[in-house]
């Protein structure tokens, strides 16, 4: 009785398989890495996260062709990496430059530190130093190690691709945005690729376990693998020209106070970030019967301890009861009072602050429990949100002459002690209040003067100069730190203005909300429409004056209009309403208007200037070199593949010499000579010796003949022949070695040297002996 059936031992997976796997997981991992280039500034970590991934990949590629085990090649490509990091990163600390020691550890240790500080603390674009350049150097690295394994050795290809889209859309969740059309191209070809080759070569390692005749029909049915990449095609079609085109997700109203959907709003003076974004969304839009749009304010904030501004509690009133219990707006007997009306309609906007001209006077249209601060007037709710709402705000608004306003001083009545500054301040900020307003007759004179100097040519507006300079606070240090730098954004004017305007003994306090907005272009009931962006968040100072209230600021250089009253004496009504400097005088120096100057890449200090695209498009040269030199290298084995497929097509169409010419031209590539003086029997002798299948040489040995001799070109066994073409190149390709089988399908020499020529002549030697 015999044993038990021994399956043979399945057959070592082609070296081109491992490469092909290798070279698409490459470039996989280097599209993963181009949306970082959103939140990172480009710099040597390109090349460097580029080059250590080729640089493991390879070392993979060439211990799995001395078929070691999958163990040891992780192990080794471990290796390979600490040895790579810390040759580059660790500053000479590495023993022989690339073992690491604990001086190395310690490096890297304050490294990982700072890295992390620089991503908690930075802003985008971040700058790309040694510490932030190390962090995602050596992770992508690791990444690369792992996903080899998972990929090449455990074969799980999709899982790959799952971590690999996992990583790229980190930035995108981290700085939103446009999405780069460029990387997710190159991510979704380089995934496609991937799984398009482990696909056929799972195809072809089931079609030689099975018949002949089946493992044939295997190797010429293209369905599967074209259905796959026609999938894949159409998916990335759908992705880049649909997805732009789907409305922004947005929150229903009365849902949660948190971040549940659309734009939102820090009531504090935290602003930095939100204009970072890069992406600009509807957040509202107003009309008004106002003459130019109003401010809208979301919170107040007086309280200053020297580090922080703090929003304004104060007693609030229930809407309902707002007619009744809300105090009118009272002025000193002859200042003008403008009665007004707001409709704002929230477009993206989940926030528990509704934003509201000043001073409100009644709110209505709000669903839910809403109430307004009786002092400063503003409306929130303590559970719910203001998205998808529509609601009328009602304003009175003082409106002083320049006489008028020249003739108070800034002071009130009440608790003053809430605008008191802290015990210690750096004396630059007094000084320079001091001096700018040294020659003023007036308070609101000063404040006019602090206004211009903080909006000359001195200052600029700038996002990123905070940043890099490291006074992106509101604190008096961040003050001086601003005065000396004079460029940030307009956080720091208010908050200056405001610290500068205590000095000088005046009540101040800083409003959030957003700029007036820019005229849509639509009427609604003889009403000009104004649209309100994320970008246009915004911070002003306010000062009090005796007999009028609060009076707005705009220090903010090339944002908003600057506060002027015109003189009563002329008949020229107030140039500007109390609830913010949105109505300027006409000057000789024209003033940007509200819509100018928002973009958050503006840097009025020019380090912005030429960007003219994403970060992405302006590094994209590494990887567009390497795919350049991967064209290249790629094109002899590509030109070599297609007239092989034309030359198997015309063999399945009965052209025997079409069948013998492509077995000529793989015995050229795999360096069998293929001399002209030798008879088709005798080269397919040698064919034999070499590897290649004996009862398919046969057939083409015998249609080879039967042209030759009997000039019959054509016959009906074309299928049979292409069957035996197929027959034979893969047993040829599986006796030769790993090298010989790369060098024929990357640099085939049949390109260059044709059969029977003086070339391809070589060196041949008997075929063996048979006995009949």
């Amino acid at each position: 009785m015999s044993g038990p059936e021994r399956r043979p031992p399945a057959a070592p997976r082609p070296a081109t398989v491992d490469l092909a796997l290798a070279l698409g997981l490459w470039l996989a991992l280097a599209a993963a890495m181009m949306p970082l280039l959103r939140v990172v500034d480009p710099g040597a970590w390109v090349a460097g996260g580029v080059g250590l991934i080729g640089i493991i990949l390879g070392v993979g590629f060439a211990l799995r062709r001395l078929r070691l085990p999958a163990v040891v090649v992780s192990i080794v490509e471990l290796v390979v990496w600490v040895a790579v990091v810390t040759a580059v990163f660790g500053r000479g600390t590495g023993l022989l430059g690339v073992v690491p020691t604990p001086e190395t550890v310690s490096l890297v240790n304050v490294l990982v530190r700072t890295a992390v500080d620089d991503v908690t603390l930075g802003a985008a674009p971040l700058e790309a130093g040694a510490a932030l350049s190390f962090l995602i150097v050596a992770s992508i690295g690791l990444l690369a190690v792992a996903l080899d394994h998972v990929v090449v050795t455990a074969r799980m290809p999709l899982l790959a691709a799952v971590g690999v889209i996992a990583v790229s859309i980190i930035p995108s969740i981290a700085v939103p945005g446009d999405v780069d059309i460029i990387a997710f191209v190159f991510l979704a070809g380089s995934i496609l690729f991937l799984l398009a080759v482990d696909t056929r070569a799972r195809q072809r390692a089931a079609a030689i376990a099975a018949a002949p005749a089946t493992a044939a029909a295997a190797r010429r049915s293209p369905v599967a693998p074209g259905a796959a990449l026609g999938i894949g095609a159409v998916a990335v079609i759908v992705a880049m020209v649909a997805a732009p085109l789907l409305p922004s997700p947005v929150a229903r109203a009365g849902g949660s106070g948190g971040n549940i959907g659309g734009a939102t709003i820090d009531p504090t003076l935290e602003l930095g970030d939100d204009l970072r974004q890069p992406g600009a969304v509807e957040v509202l839009q107003l009309s008004t019967t106002e003459a130019r749009a109003p401010y809208l304010r979301v919170a107040t904030l007086s309280e200053f301890d020297g580090a922080v501004w703090q929003p304004d509690g104060g007693d609030a009133v229930g809407l309902d009861d707002a007619a009744s219990d809300l105090a009118a707006v009272t002025v000193d007997e002859g200042i003008e009072i403008v009665d007004s009306s707001t409709t704002v309609d929230i477009v993206n906007l989940n926030s528990r602050w509704a934003p509201v001209s000043y001073p409100a006077t009644d709110v209505s249209g709000l669903d839910g429990e809403w109430s307004i601060q009786t002092d400063n007037r503003t409306v929130d709710t303590p559970s719910g949100s203001v998205q998808g709402q529509s609601y009328d705000v009602s304003a009175s608004l003082p409106r002083p002459t320049l006489e008028q306003i020249r003739a108070r001083s800034a002071g009130g009545t009440g608790d003053l002690t809430l605008y008191d500054l802290p015990d210690e301040i750096p004396s630059v900020i007094a000084e320079a209040a001091q001096e700018v307003t040294a020659d003023t007759r007036s308070d609101y004179d000063a404040l006019v003067a602090l206004q211009s100097w903080f909006r000359g040519p001195l200052f600029g507006y700038s996002l990123d100069a905070p940043v890099s300079d490291g006074f992106d606070g509101t604190g008096v240090d961040a003050i001086a730190d601003f005065l000396d730098a004079r460029r940030g954004y307009c956080v720091h004017f208010a908050s200056a203005f405001a610290v500068m305007a205590r000095t000088l003994g005046m009540p101040s306090r800083i409003v959030v909300g957003y700029l007036p907005g820019t005229s849509a272009g639509t009427q609604d009931d003889g009403e000009t429409v104004y649209s309100v962006e994320s970008t246009q968040l915004h911070a002003w100072p306010e000062v009090h004056f005796e007999g009028i209230g609060w009076i707005a600021f705009e220090p903010t250089n090339s944002l908003g209009s600057p506060t002027n009253f015109a003189s009563g004496t002329t008949g020229a009504p107030g140039s500007i309403p109390t609830t913010a400097p949105s109505a300027p005088v006409p000057t000789a120096t024209p003033t940007p208007t509200s819509s100018a100057g928002l973009d958050p890449l503006d840097d009025q200090d020019g380090t912005s200037a030429g960007r003219g695209g994403s970060a992405a498009s302006v590094a994209l040269w590494p990887l567009a070199a390497s795919l350049a030199l991967l064209l290249v290298l790629a094109a002899p084995g590509v030109t070599r593949e297609v007239r092989r497929r034309r030359l198997l097509s015309a063999a399945g169409r009965g052209e025997a010499t079409a069948a013998w010419g492509s077995v000529q031209e793989l015995a050229i590539d795999l360096g069998i000579p293929a001399p002209a003086s030798e008879s088709p029997r005798v080269f397919g002798a040698r064919l034999v010796d070499d590897g290649a299948d004996a009862a398919a040489v046969a057939t083409l040995v015998g249609a080879i003949e039967r042209v030759s001799y009997a000039g019959d070109h054509r016959t009906a066994d074309g299928a049979h022949w292409a069957d035996a073409v197929e027959s034979t190149r893969a047993s040829l390709l599986g006796a030769a070695s790993p090298l010989r089988r790369f060098v024929a399908r990357v640099l085939p020499r049949s390109l260059v040297i044709r059969p029977g020529s003086a070339f391809a002549s070589g060196r041949t030697r008997p075929p063996r002996e048979t006995t009949a």
